[in-house]
């Protein structure tokens, strides 16, 4: 099994990998018609603040409670990779960050005592 180094490394690429993935399908790719773009921003990334200070500081109970928004954010990307044939390599790269960010947090969780 990989050591804690390698998992807090591959969980923070998951999570950087999905707030930046948002912001440039939001602002740039695929900006959305119906609604201000500062707004659609706005409520995809703010959930995204809350675990930045703990997952930067490798406090494993944000690891552990972070992987619960990684999966909010799964189920958005697959709904977008299912529903929209524009923006459907978007939601599959959502889909493989937020898997990244999910499974890599979960193990070091797991791996942090070891």
């Amino acid at each position: 099994m990989p050591g804690p180094r390698f998992l807090y490394t591959l969980t923070l690429f998951g999570y950087f990998g999905t707030l930046t993935l948002l912001t440039a399908w939001y602002s740039w790719l695929a900006p959305s018609t119906h609604f201000p773009t500062a707004l659609v921003l706005m409520i995809a990334l703010l959930p995204l603040l809350f675990p930045l200070r703990g997952l930067l500081h490798g406090r494993k109970y944000t690891f552990a409670w972070s992987c619960f928004l990684a999966l909010l954010y799964f189920i958005h990307g697959v709904m977008e990779a299912y529903s929209s044939e524009l923006t459907r390599h978007l939601g599959l790269v959502e889909v493989l960050c937020t898997s990244v960010w999910f499974v890599a947090a979960m193990a070091y969780v797991r791996n942090k005592d070891i």
